[in-house]
């Protein structure tokens, strides 16, 4: 490695590391957000369904104070999730041809409104699905139901957060098959293990049931479907770049 290329290398983990302590800035400022509204967002949803009919308890002197840090991280990184994908989309954008920045630039509001979608959809349908089963079911062994908060929302959010990442499928599938990595093709070849490993994952995090699994599994698979249909885009318009670039340059 010359000087040069030592520089370079050196500039660029010098702006990464700037980049990244930017990121961090804009979590902990989220994260601030997220304390000074988590009072009344968390009295909101003990208010609503399925939480309306609860009888509230605390079982460790921290819980409450674990109530408002779950919630400040949650906030906190949705606050932080755009800020971040820009800063990504900055980084690399110096590598990437003008028509290429543009492209990938749409990849930042895309990522967050997919995660908001996923958010809502483990909220409104696989939370409260999964809270009402196991409801049922204590129901039916004649037990009272006496929760924990921290229980609760442990609960809730061991589900959301998982569904409303696998609700970034789509951006992820495209960026690989920006990098080449993956194709079309490859991800036809791989769709029985793709559906496999999504229904065993939808099962994972519903009630063991055959119902939930497939509420889950269903959006899950549609969800695959649509992001090879979004790498068949990326991969077409790879394939006439390449051709416009052979049949100017490839003769000479």
């Amino acid at each position: 490695m010359d000087m040069d290329d030592a520089m370079s290398l050196v500039e660029h983990l010098g702006e990464l590391r700037k980049r990244i302590i930017w990121i961090i800035v804009v979590l902990i400022i989220g994260m601030v957000i997220g304390l000074i509204f988590a009072q009344p967002l968390i009295t909101y949803l003990k208010q609503v369904p399925p939480a309306d009919g609860i009888s509230w308890n605390v079982f460790s002197p921290w819980d409450a104070i674990r109530m408002y840090m779950n919630f400040a991280l949650v906030t906190g990184l949705i606050v932080t999730l755009p800020f971040a994908l820009y800063q990504i989309w900055s980084f690399l954008k110096p590598g990437l041809r003008v028509e290429e920045q543009k492209a990938s630039l749409m990849f930042v509001p895309f990522a967050f409104i997919l995660f908001l979608i996923g958010l809502a959809f483990a909220y409104f349908v696989v939370f409260k699905m999964a809270f009402l089963f196991t409801s049922s079911i204590t129901e039916k062994l004649s037990l009272q139901e006496t929760y924990g908060i921290s229980q609760y929302f442990t609960f809730m959010f061991n589900i959301l957060i998982p569904i409303s990442l696998l609700f970034e499928l789509p951006i992820v599938i495209m960026f690989l098959t920006k990098l080449r990595i993956l194709n079309p093709k490859r991800l036809h070849t791989l769709r029985r293990y793709a559906y496999l490993l999504l229904v065993i994952v939808a099962s994972m995090i519903t009630p063991p049931d055959a119902v939930s699994a497939i509420v889950v599994s269903v959006p899950m698979i549609l969800l695959y479907e649509f992001s090879v249909l979004l790498s068949g885009v990326v991969y077409r318009k790879q394939l006439a770049k390449d051709k416009a670039w052979e049949e100017e340059f490839g003769e000479k």
